[in-house]
C-alpha cells in the first residue's frame, strides 16, 4: 500500500526551475517536460508543499505565488 508520502512525492515529477522562501514560505516551481497539446501549461506553482496551479510561463508563476502568499499572511 502506499503512503500519502509517496503518492504526494509523486506529484512534484519535473525539474525545479525556481526554489525560494517568501516570508518563511516554501515556493517550488516545476517545470514539466511531458506536457504536449493546446492547453500547454509545463510550469506548475507549489506553496509550502501545496500545489497552487499550472501556468504558461516561470514569470506568471513566480508572480502568482507571490501574490497568494501576500493575500494568505
Amino acid at each position: 500500500m502506499k503512503t500519502f508520502s509517496e503518492i504526494r512525492s509523486k506529484t512534484k515529477e519535473g525539474e525545479v526551475v525556481f526554489k525560494k522562501k517568501i516570508k518563511r514560505i516554501n515556493v517550488e516551481i516545476i517545470k514539466r517536460p511531458d506536457v504536449k497539446g493546446s492547453s500547454n501549461l509545463p510550469f506548475v506553482a507549489f506553496v509550502d508543499g501545496d500545489r497552487l496551479d499550472s501556468f504558461k510561463s516561470l514569470k506568471d508563476a513566480v508572480k502568482a505565488s507571490e501574490t497568494i502568499i501576500r493575500e494568505l499572511t
